[in-house]
This record gives structure tokens, sequence and C-alpha cells, in this order.
């Protein structure tokens, strides 16, 4: 047998292998660490099962795949998905990479900090360039550390959810190298953006999140064969949510200049990494 792809989904790989077969391809899932591996039986058959995992990885939603496991889909596949918890846990680890994961976690971390009883030291060493203190000018992690703290359940959730789901498109599927780029710029540049327009004390993932979607969308739109893109509808939502920052609609108070900045970062480097690659 010849692999063809690998996805971290058993459940899905499971439709794009019912359509396959509905063409005559005869193919296998495997697992693997990362998810399923899947192969065919015949190597005149690789060719034509790559094209259309390529299509799957832009199209997942496709009717043709959900028709294709009604007719031709079995159930006595060899599998073994696990109690419920741990193929969530399986899908929360496989949908995204080890940077993806690194951020969650910190962030996670340090929001613990904040409600555990810690929150005045971890706000001192954190926070940007002169919100705890004046003597701060050789501890250069303060251009970055900003990005790790939330003040609210309602922040950091919104900001992982959108990390995990648009950091873990990119990073597994693109390379972990353009989102450690997304991360260090779109998490530094946002921030000085955001201290020249309301001061030091801010912090949150957003303007990363910026970034990570104003990059999906661009890289979906210019090169869909890199297998991510972001709805219009869900970039819509977006950019409702940023303008709705600058009037003050919710009573909540925002980063703007980091959002701005961050969907800024991303959209350049959509451009660039469209064009490149």
């Amino acid at each position: 047998m010849m692999e063809f792809g690998r996805l971290p989904n058993a459940r899905a790989a499971q439709a794009l292998v019912d359509y396959l077969k509905s063409r005559g391809i005869d193919c296998h899932i495997s697992p693997v660490a990362e998810g399923v591996s899947l192969s065919v039986v015949k190597p005149q058959d690789l060719a034509a099962a790559q094209a259309e995992f390529e299509n799957f990885l832009r199209h997942p939603g496709d009717e043709k795949y959900l028709a294709a496991s009604w007719e031709t889909g079995s159930t006595d596949t060899q599998l073994n998905y696990g109690s419920p918890g741990l193929a969530l846990l399986s899908r929360f680890v496989t949908a995204a990479g080890p940077i993806t994961l690194t951020i969650f976690a910190l962030c996670i971390l340090v929001y613990g900090a904040f409600n555990l009883g810690f929150a005045e030291p971890t706000y001192a060493l954190l926070s940007f360039f002169g919100a705890s203190g004046t003597d701060q000018s050789a501890e250069i992690w303060r251009v970055f550390t900003p990005t790790l703290m939330h003040f609210s359940l309602m922040h950091i959730s919104f900001n992982l959810l959108w990390w995990w789901y648009l950091g873990g498109k990119i990073e597994t599927r693109i390379g972990s190298w353009p989102l450690m780029i997304l991360l260090l710029v779109a998490g530094t540049l946002p921030n000085l953006i955001q201290y020249y327009v309301s001061g030091p004390n801010f912090g949150g993932l957003s303007g990363v999140v910026y970034a990570v979607a104003g990059y999906t969308f661009v890289m979906g739109i210019r090169k869909p064969s890199a297998g991510i893109d972001l709805p219009p509808s869900y970039m819509g939502f977006m950019l409702v949510w940023l303008v709705l920052g600058f009037f003050d609609f919710l009573g909540l108070s925002m980063a703007n200049g980091a959002h701005l900045g961050g969907l800024s970062v991303g959209l350049l480097q959509g451009f660039w990494d469209s064009r490149r690659r």
C-alpha cells in the first residue's frame, strides 16, 4: 500500500475513504500518532487519491463526501475511537501543533496565576514597559509578554478558541515557521501600537488572533492549495467586532490598536506567503 495523506480526525477520513470507494479506488485507514494515515492498495490509484485528498482539505464539508458515506459507508471500521473524552482530547491535540499548544497552555497558566492569588506579581512580571515600575529598560520580554495576559473568562475563551482553530490550521497544514513569524511579529508590533494609543495597561492574544485570521483569509483566496481558509462570514464577524471596539458599543475595554495592527500583520504576511508558495 502507498500512503497519500494524513488527517487528524478518523471520522472525517472515513468520509473521504467512502467517496474514493465510490469511485473504485480501494484504500485503507491506519492509526498514527497524528491521527490516521490513508493509503491506496493499487499504485495506479495514487495520483487520483492524492488529488482528491487535496480537494478534501479545501472543502471537507462538500456534500459529495457525506453522500458517499450514506451510499457506500460501512460500520465495520476497526479503528478504536476510545471514550468520548479521549476522542475529544485527541482531536484537540492533533488539530494543532507544538507552537499552538504551547501558547494555549501558557495563556491558561498566566490566567490561572491571576485568579489564584498571584495577580500582582504576575502582572508586574509580564506587563508592558512602565505599567508596573520604572526601571524596566533591560526587560525586553515585556514587548511580547502582555500577549499572554487575559483579564476575564470571556476574554481568554474568545482568544484561545480562535487561536487553536486558526493557529492549528496554519501549523498543521503549512508549518510551524509561518505561525511562529505571525506570533512574534503580531505579538510585539501591535503591542507597541497599543502602547502609543492608550498607554501600557493592556494585555491579550487578540492582536495575534487578528493576525492569524487575516493570514488564513488571504491564503484561502490567493493560495487555496495550502489547504487553509476562513469563510467570509467568519472574517466579517471579526471585522464587525473590530469596528465595534472603536465605538465602545459593548462597554468593554478593547485593545483596538493591537487588533488593527495584528490584522495588518496577518494580511501582509498572507500576501507575501501566497506569492512565494
